[in-house]
């Protein structure tokens, strides 16, 4: 009969060393997004129904350019740390590293081309 301790159960089933950072990241980008989204959907809603012209004049603008600008970055962010998370809890191996650089690649880009189309938009 073998006696096991709880220690001896739980060894190589991986570290608990990243999971109070990661949950740091979390608490910090949601309390921004609980203050970037309603700013976001206010700021937004007065620039939208605008002709082209009213709208490239609104974004223009420095404070709601910069609010769409932060609300596309903490908000992608947000996401990719959730999705990272999921594939490390229900897929593991090579096709868990996989889907993890196409998820900060989708990610990544996504930012890169929001805030493209915001400065092509605001200059």
């Amino acid at each position: 009969m073998r006696y096991l301790t709880d220690r001896k159960r739980a060894q190589g089933l991986g570290s608990g060393r990243s999971g109070t950072h990661h949950h740091w990241q979390m608490l910090v980008s949601s309390a921004a997004l609980a203050v970037l989204v309603p700013i976001f959907v206010f700021t937004f809603g007065l620039g939208y129904g605008g002709s082209y012209e009213e709208v490239l004049a609104y974004f223009s603008r420095p404070f709601p350019a910069i609010v769409t600008a932060l609300m596309l970055i903490v908000g992608l962010y947000h996401i990719l740390q959730e999705v990272t998370e999921a594939i490390e809890d229900y897929v593991h191996g090579v096709a868990g590293k996989l889907l993890i650089v196409a998820a900060s690649a989708v990610s990544y880009t996504l930012m890169a081309a929001g805030l493209f189309a915001l400065v092509k938009l605001a200059l």
